[in-house]
């Protein structure tokens, strides 16, 4: 057994310093999808292969966006997933997350409109239940303040007009831009998604409080409710 134990350990580790001079030599674009997975697992099981154990967790999160985006339990409960293994997962996550915000706080959103779309992609498109968001902008359309508003079911989050007004207000804010999410996969605007950003246009217009657009992000794309004539 000892030696059965050694020799799994030692190709193991062959096949990491395989993955590892991949990446090295052409990139990240050369690994497959379990074999990003399999190598970032390695760092934090060294002793384990964990090429198993990555094409389990794609299979069960449905790729690698929506790996990244499940929370710390979800990805707990996987067996093989200890406490450090998720925690390699969700700080690569936070890590992508945190440069692409960071790409979209350096100029006007207006004018860096497709890091928007990246940044909201990479956080909202793969989630399993519906999270609201409101970016808040000064009068130069910089981003002040991202603001989660809350998750809810897997097909409904509220969007709360005296809510989103009064936190416009504490902030100073000059503008809003609204984004959600739906977990179906379907970007397409709900009559209500519809109404509740009129009646949120409405009460910013009585306090200078513009509404840009409202997004609706999702795996099959995204929907500006301003680019469909819909505000």
């Amino acid at each position: 057994m000892a030696e059965q134990d050694a020799k799994a350990a030692h190709d193991g580790a062959g096949h990491r310093a395989r993955l590892r001079q991949k990446l090295a030599d052409a990139g990240g674009e050369a690994l497959l999808d379990h074999e990003l997975i399999e190598y970032l697992l390695a760092l934090a099981i060294p002793r384990r292969d964990t090429k198993p154990l990555a094409k389990l967790l794609l299979r069960e999160f449905g790729g690698i966006g929506g790996l990244m985006t499940a929370d710390w339990q979800a990805i707990a409960r996987v067996p093989g997933m200890g406490d450090t293994s998720v925690a390699a997962i969700k700080i690569v996550q936070a890590t992508a997350l945190r440069m692409l915000r960071n790409d979209v706080a350096a100029r006007p959103v207006l004018a860096n409109w497709q890091a928007l779309l990246d940044y909201l992609r990479a956080d909202m498109a793969h989630l399993g239940v519906e999270r609201v968001r409101v970016l808040h902008l000064n009068s130069r359309n910089m981003l002040i303040r991202d603001d989660h508003m809350g998750d809810g079911s897997i097909d409904q989050a509220a969007i709360y007009t005296r809510e989103v007004i009064r936190r416009a207000i504490d902030l100073g804010s000059a503008a809003l831009i609204l984004v959600h999410n739906h977990p179906s996969g379907d970007p397409s605007p709900s009559r209500q998604d519809i109404d509740v950003t009129r009646q949120i246009i409405d009460a910013g217009k009585r306090l200078n409080i513009s509404v840009h657009d409202h997004v609706i992000i999702a795996g099959q794309g995204h929907v500006s409710l301003r680019a469909k004539g819909l505000l």
